[in-house]
């Protein structure tokens, strides 16, 4: 899977940050778990089993 762009990025960390609660002073922080968390998407593939890996 491709690396996440910083648009997916930035998408992806804005909904995180409105779903807590849109908190201030913690834009890094939902940064990184977006960013995180679709580097890890592919990983989380329901498709994905033991066999498959």
């Amino acid at each position: 899977m491709p690396e996440p762009t910083e648009q997916e990025i930035r998408e992806r960390a804005h909904e995180l940050w409105e779903q807590a609660g849109k908190p201030a002073g913690r834009e890094d922080e939902f940064w990184h778990a977006a960013e995180q968390e679709l580097r890890n998407e592919d990983k989380s593939d329901t498709l994905r089993t033991p066999d498959t890996l």
